[in-house]
């Protein structure tokens, strides 16, 4: 059949699941936005106030659904608008389509207006990227892309397309999408022969799981060959869902802001294993002293992450699901009772706690997120912005189910936390999201309450109002002598009155007596079909602890600060 280049492009989207995009229309993508009215009974489109938020929820959407998410916007700032976006999902490996518009092929390279060379910009931070000169590449080129986003180590692909091809017309045929297959090396069972073999031969061994396990949906793999082989589990800010929190082997996160008993593990382990992670600043901290004492070994689907920044006794490259079925096939079961009652009472002495700083009813994140944590029963969506509230979300929430968990940790961006929870709840109608924030990130992205009041989306928007940047605060008041250099926010906000203005309800929570009846409201107001704002006072001088300097050991953390 015929259609234009608009057509073509949703007939794709619909070929490859994608019944839902975000985005902001715009000149040139005037043709593909009257497609999408004739297609509104096919594909739902979310209309965010500003692009990077669209970007932000495409990403959300995809985390918390395993879906492919889905961008469009138009040609020159639409199109750089969606670069914080593409480079966070990129960061983290996430698989998203960003879709955009530009000048038709007669101008472009002519500086027309809106015209930006964004496949030049956004070539660093995508798997790919394409631009579309001709309408007959058009539908390949949509269905390479998901390929792509989605094959091996997943992520971004954008695809800009001139707007007379949006509107050429060409024959079109449907096609079944391509069933992602991820090639493992031909000697992937002799790698995993001499995993197997380094574990069996391990008294107290430890396993580090990231990002990995939930990108390939392995968390029952990672749980059976846990118990398996009978081992405490750490994991990384990106492997928040990838176990079960409640179970007494996890020891929490490892690293800058990881548990005293995850230091201690590491320090006494004789066999670190390493699942979908890469071994990041924030989490390795120094190189030349991570891990020296113990064997590592390393499973990981791309290449490019083995050695580069700690060199593994043993590795095995390939699809970690693939791998994890493997070993649960020829590994025997075994226990370390010893090991594991260690770790029990590491647990027990160095569990994670706040002192109030001032007075008994003051409010603490800690007492915030764990209600929370009681009131939704573990179960709800968090996202989270970056900073202070981020770590608190980590530290502090229980997660027993996959993909309940988003935020930006390899680009770590300020504002990423409302479009991601915007993109969870459209893809998870069912389940509560709640957005962690801080009044920084919050003033970067507070114009998406809008989008939350005009689509019904009934989240809960906490953010943690202490006036101040916490992160960056903590680290003026540990490295620069207390010279608390423009991190002081007192914009003098009425975070009611806001709320009021944007059509969503609001709540205050100013003492610790307050928390259970303010949470429990706002919850209510969401199973009502309204989204809500939760304004949490505490004080600026709140620090999250334990902390490891940047480059220090990761075996030495900052378990008390002064405030003096």
């Amino acid at each position: 059949m015929k259609l234009n280049g608009s057509e073509i492009l949703l007939e794709c989207l619909l070929e490859q699941g994608a019944d839902t995009v975000f985005g902001y229309p715009g000149g040139a993508v005037l043709n593909i936005y009257d497609a999408l009215y004739k297609y509104s009974d096919r594909i739902r489109h979310i209309i965010t106030a500003h692009e990077q938020a669209a970007c932000h929820a495409a990403d959300g959407f995809s985390r918390t659904t395993g879906r492919t998410g889905v961008v469009i916007a138009t040609s020159g700032p639409g199109a750089t608008n969606l670069v914080t976006g593409i480079a966070t999902a990129n960061m983290d490996s996430v698989p998203l389509v960003a879709i955009t518009g530009n000048v038709g092929t007669s101008s472009l390279g002519l500086d027309s207006f809106q015209e930006v060379d964004i496949c030049g910009i956004t070539m660093p931070i995508t798997k790919h990227n394409f631009i579309v000169k001709d309408v007959h590449d058009l539908a390949d080129t949509v269905r390479q892309a998901f390929y792509i986003a989605n094959e091996g180590r997943k992520g971004p692909v954008l695809i800009d397309i001139p707007k007379d091809v949006t509107a050429a017309i060409c024959d079109y045929e449907p096609k079944t999408p391509a069933v992602i297959i991820n090639h493992n090396p031909d000697d992937i069972n002799e790698q995993i022969d001499r995993a197997a073999e380094l574990i069996r031969q391990s008294d107290k061994p430890f396993v580090y799981a990231g990002g990995g396990i939930v990108s390939c949906d392995a968390e029952g793999a990672l749980g059976e060959f846990v118990s398996r082989i009978d081992a405490p589990v750490a994991l990384s800010l990106m492997g928040q869902t990838a176990f079960y929190n409640k179970d007494p082997r996890f020891v929490g996160m490892l690293g800058m802001h990881g548990t005293k008993t995850a230091s201690l593990v590491l320090r006494d382990c004789d066999l670190m294993i390493v699942l979908g992670s890469r071994f990041s600043d924030r989490v390795a901290l120094n190189t030349d002293t991570f891990a020296k004492h113990t064997k590592v070994i390393h499973v990981e689907i791309d290449p490019a992450e083995i050695g580069k920044s700690v060199t593994p006794d043993c590795y095995v490259n390939g699809d970690l699901k693939y791998v994890l079925d493997r070993l649960n096939k020829i590994l025997p079961q075994v226990r370390h009772h010893e090991w594991i009652s260690q770790i029990a009472e590491w647990q027990k002495k160095y569990a994670l706690s706040m002192a109030p700083i001032h007075n008994v009813n003051e409010v603490l994140p800690d007492a915030v997120i764990k209600t929370l944590n009681r009131l939704t029963d573990a179960k709800a969506i968090i996202t989270t912005e970056v900073g202070q509230h981020q770590m608190w979300a980590a530290q502090f929430y229980d997660f027993t189910e996959p993909r309940t968990f988003a935020s930006s940790g390899g680009l770590g961006t300020m504002g990423y936390g409302l479009g991601a929870a915007i993109g969870a709840k459209i893809g998870n109608p069912d389940k509560t999201v709640v957005n962690i924030a801080g009044d920084g990130s919050f003033f970067m992205n507070c114009n998406e309450l809008s989008t939350l009041a005009k689509h019904g989306i009934p989240i809960v928007e906490l953010v943690f109002e202490n006036n101040a940047l916490g992160m960056v605060r903590q680290w003026q008041r540990l490295f620069y002598n207390k010279r608390f250099s423009q991190t002081t926010i007192d914009r003098g906000t009425d975070f009611m009155k806001l709320a009021e203005a944007f059509g969503i309800e609001g709540v205050r929570i100013t003492s610790r007596t307050e928390i259970e009846s303010g949470l429990q409201k706002a919850l209510d107001y969401t199973k009502q079909g309204r989204p809500v704002l939760v304004e949490v006072v505490i004080d600026k001088d709140v620090n999250v602890l334990p902390m490891v300097p940047a480059g220090g050991d990761v075996l030495k953390p900052i378990m008390e600060m002064s405030l003096e």
